[in-house]
């Protein structure tokens, strides 16, 4: 029995397609987590800028807080350690202003002991205050809080009130 030579099928001519062609697969995960990497990197360093960002807006704001409310009790102690009491009254918040006429004011704080030197703290957003370590005129110290209100108009801080 003589069997026909194997004669190879012919290769598929232009336009034939093979049944269900499927799309490439190799790497398509990695690529996958490559561009979930890349996307969560980015992500990251916004959030991160926006966040620090942030922080630098709120301590620059804290700071310019702290050096107006620290001029407006400076403003006020040298005008007391100067005996200048209209400029001292000027320096003082509507409310305590409300509360004592002028006469009033240098009456009393020419009776109270008067501070030589100070040096001031940082401010107090919560309370609004500003502490102040105080030498008198007789060597004692005292450490005193300086409460402060804000000018309606100007936006300045002022003192309400000097206080133990």
């Amino acid at each position: 029995m003589t069997t026909a030579p194997h004669v190879p099928a012919p290769p598929p001519g232009p336009g034939v397609q093979p049944p269900f062609p499927a799309p490439p697969v190799e790497g398509k995960g990695r690529r996958i987590g490559l561009a979930l990497g890349i996307a969560a990197t980015v992500l990251v360093l916004v959030c991160g800028g926006g966040g620090i960002a942030v922080v630098g807006l709120g301590a620059s704001a804290q700071g310019s807080m702290d050096e107006r409310a620290q001029a407006a009790v400076r403003d006020y102690l040298d005008a007391l350690h100067d005996k200048d009491y209209a400029k001292a009254y000027d320096q003082l918040c509507d409310q305590a202003q409300r509360q004592e006429s002028p006469a009033e004011f240098r009456s009393r704080v020419t009776r109270e002991p008067a501070i030589e030197t100070y040096r001031l703290g940082q401010f107090n957003l919560v309370y609004g205050s500003v502490p102040v370590d105080a030498t008198y005129t007789d060597g004692q110290t005292g450490e005193l809080e300086a409460f402060l209100g804000q000018d309606r108009s100007t936006g300045e801080f002022e003192v309400c009130e000097l206080s133990e």
